[in-house]
């Protein structure tokens, strides 16, 4: 799963989850910007956060793209470590779904440890305006307009960046919550392969699960009004929305996007990645020992729900083990009683 952060990642993970597609060990909880769950695999996460903040960079580093590769020993090191978590977190699944938005900007190394495990790479790219993505994040993380959307934009040109030469689907995310069926049917036509479970019954749960509340934002404004950065989110807006109708451009068409982005992180970069590596830091100590907590939380709470369930039956089997008893006492008063 490629994309944005708050593009409808995890509307879309789980309708794939619920098709077949197997989700890592250890997933992140919802919470009150996300109520159904995020689908994120907190682990892996953790590891991008680390792998972003060792290139002076973080997930809101506007400028986080293109990839920056580490002197050749130490990249190494992170892809084995990436490879070994990967292996832990999938366990040999056949048809693995990693969804973490990071992973579009580190596509690089994620696409070397696939190939490494000998996985085939299939991408599947949500569209969602990135205006509503922004208002997303505003609610979110209180960031700008300007901010958001030149985030949008560095993870956009490096989901289909890195996308390229592989299956890809693009799928609107307008699209997914009107029909889902039909995006499922151009993911599965993308790839080349169907979706390994979507029987009937996972239908039924998917339609439970894609609601209308998914939506929260919704695109007002004309966002080539936006200073600086608005006719740049514009212009790659308009080629992510064409593929995702089936209407594909030539990924030429992004160069202009791709430099305009270059020439801002020349004149800017210096000040603004290191100040969002360093926040990061901070930000991700928190949020990995809230993780922590949650998931541990989750397991303690799963732990009680078996143990009130055994209770439950040892009860009921002690109801029967009485009930079988009092039949054998009146079998044998019986007995004694003819003799």
């Amino acid at each position: 799963m490629l994309g944005m952060h708050r593009s409808g990642t995890s509307a879309l993970t789980q309708v794939l989850a619920l098709a077949g597609a197997a989700l890592p060990e250890n997933v992140m909880p919802g919470d009150e910007h996300n109520a159904k769950g995020y689908f994120e695999p907190w682990r892996i996460a953790i590891f991008n956060d680390q792998r972003l903040r060792a290139a002076r960079s973080a997930w809101d580093d506007p400028f986080v793209f293109p990839y920056r590769p580490l002197e050749a020993r130490e990249e190494k090191r992170w892809i084995t470590r990436a490879t070994d978590l990967f292996d832990e977190e999938f366990a040999g699944a056949r048809h693995p779904l990693m969804k973490d938005p990071r992973v579009s900007v580190l596509g690089p190394l994620w696409r070397t440890v696939l190939q490494d495990l000998g996985l085939p790479a299939r991408a599947v790219i949500p569209v969602r305006h990135p205006l509503e993505v922004a208002g997303s994040l505003s609610k979110r993380n209180g960031f700008p307009v300007e901010k958001s959307l030149l985030i949008w934009v560095a993870y956009m040109l490096a989901a289909e960046s890195c996308s390229r030469g592989m299956p890809r689907a693009f799928v609107p995310y307008d699209g997914l919550l009107a029909d889902w069926r039909v995006q499922a049917a151009r993911i599965e036509a993308a790839h080349g392969a169907p979706l390994p479970a979507l029987t009937p019954q996972a239908g039924q749960a998917i339609d439970g699960f894609l609601t209308q509340e998914l939506r929260h934002n919704a695109a007002a404004d004309d966002l080539a009004k936006i200073p600086q950065v608005g006719p740049i989110a514009a212009q790659v807006y308009d080629w992510f929305a064409a593929a995702a109708q089936d209407r594909p451009r030539p990924t030429a068409e992004l160069a202009a996007a791709e430099e305009a982005l270059e020439e801002m992180r020349r004149i800017m970069g210096v000040f603004v990645s290191p100040v969002t590596s360093d926040l990061d830091a901070t930000r991700s100590d928190l949020l990995e020992a809230r993780q922590i907590a949650a998931f541990e939380q989750a397991k303690s709470r799963s732990l009680e729900a078996q143990l009130a369930n055994q209770q439950a039956i040892n009860l009921a089997q002690a109801d029967d083990l009485r009930r079988l008893e009092q039949t054998m006492d009146e079998l044998l008063d019986d007995l004694l009683g003819d003799s």
